[in-house]
């Protein structure tokens, strides 16, 4: 077959954009062909971030392939002068079928980590699903990316008919985004990965809002009325919640026959008993949104069980939106060596799975450092940005 030429250039939204939906329908993404819908909005994924590109390949006239990337200021562990660097996220790399192994998709990572370099960022870093061995395989071996950190993502379908109950003895409240800035740069501003711009996160018309809670007989000295944060209890919990699906949905094209079977089963029985109260499992074969929880904070004896008690607040607040998509399910994803939140961050074993971060030192001060970034034991926790979900 004869070789054909191909650029890369930077996207343009009025004459792309109907290529690229289309590249994106075409091209299933890992073992379970995840397939995105952007909704119009090729760009919805990195569109929020504070420095953002989007590259493409085109061969006659016609857009064979796609990258995407952003840019931030984080948190990281070992990296001098203060634990603080700017990384790089590579996203949503696409080749049309018929135009792989020619080079494509190795051009279209050069030339994002070009522009990466052109701006100065310390690390280039991408995420995937652990059994997307290509995907891995061209990072690693061919452009020099190694193992980082291995979050796990916890999915937990919405029951639309239940709603969970909530201790008495717990309270739940929303704070004001100036508070609940406050209180994150205080308690997991050293957090690996957590982004300096945390305020931009928080006001985000994405981001529903910040809830703490604590045990009734300690909520007197958080100071929540308060103008300031003032002292905390000894125990207590937060998180923040990100809605996903205003922007992209997803769906699964191939799924193994019993997870099919499950699903169908577990359906089926729903809606002959609803008096059994069972969770509503989403039909991952259609598009579908998703709530994000991120921040996930807790502190104190039994501060597990206030994590618990925020996860069926968040479950109950889903489960009685007005969404036009009634298949809804909430993510979380937790990293480093926190297990605890795990065991009480509510999920299905089933539908959840661990993700597969790659890292790369692109400046001289990060070189020097990056052995030791990525040899060093898991942290105790990972701030996962809601933006680069």
């Amino acid at each position: 077959m004869e070789f054909k030429e191909f650029i890369i250039r930077s996207y343009e939204g009025q004459s792309d954009r109907a290529q690229v939906e289309d590249l994106e329908r075409r091209c299933k993404v890992g073992p379970s062909e995840t397939m995105l819908d952007s909704m119009g909005d090729p760009i919805s994924r990195i569109r929020n971030s504070p420095m953002y590109i989007m590259l493409v390949a085109e061969m006659d006239h016609e857009l064979v392939g796609f990258i995407q990337g952003s840019i931030k200021v984080v948190t990281l562990k070992c990296h001098p002068p203060k634990g603080i660097a700017k990384v790089g996220y590579v996203l949503g790399l696409r080749v049309a079928p018929q135009t792989r192994r020619k080079g494509i998709g190795s051009s279209l990572i050069q030339r994002l980590e070009e522009w990466f370099n052109s701006n100065d960022v310390d690390y280039a870093y991408v995420a995937t699903e652990k059994e997307n061995h290509a995907s891995i395989s061209l990072f690693m071996n061919k452009f020099g990316y190694t193992k980082f950190r291995t979050p796990a993502i916890l999915v937990n379908p919405v029951n639309n008919h239940h709603s969970f109950r909530i201790s008495s003895n717990i309270d739940i409240a929303k704070v004001n985004i100036d508070k609940a800035e406050s209180l994150y740069r205080r308690f997991m501003g050293t957090t690996e990965f957590f982004p300096s711009d945390i305020e931009n996160v928080l006001r985000n018309k994405l981001s529903l809002g910040t809830w703490v809670a604590t045990f009734k007989w300690e909520n007197a000295s958080f100071g929540l009325n308060g103008p300031n944060i003032g002292q905390v209890p000894k125990t207590w919990a937060m998180l923040s919640v990100w809605k996903s699906g205003d922007i992209f949905k997803l769906s699964i094209g191939r799924a193994p026959n019993s997870c099919l079977f499950f699903t169908k089963s577990w359906s089926l029985v729903d809606k002959i008993f609803p008096c059994f109260g069972l969770s509503t499992i989403p039909d991952f074969f259609s598009p579908f949104g998703f709530y994000f929880m991120y921040g996930v904070y807790h502190e104190g004896p039994c501060s597990g069980k206030l994590v618990r008690a925020l996860c069926k607040f968040v479950h109950n607040m889903v489960s009685k939106s007005k969404d036009e998509n009634c298949n809804k399910i909430i993510v979380a994803e937790v990293g480093g060596r926190d297990e605890e939140l795990n065991n009480h961050i509510p999920h299905w074993k089933l539908f959840s799975c661990p993700d597969f971060w790659c890292i790369k030192a692109l400046q001289s001060e990060g070189k020097n450092t990056f052995h030791e970034l990525v040899t060093d034991t898991q942290p105790r926790s990972l701030f996962v940005d809601p933006r680069e979900v």
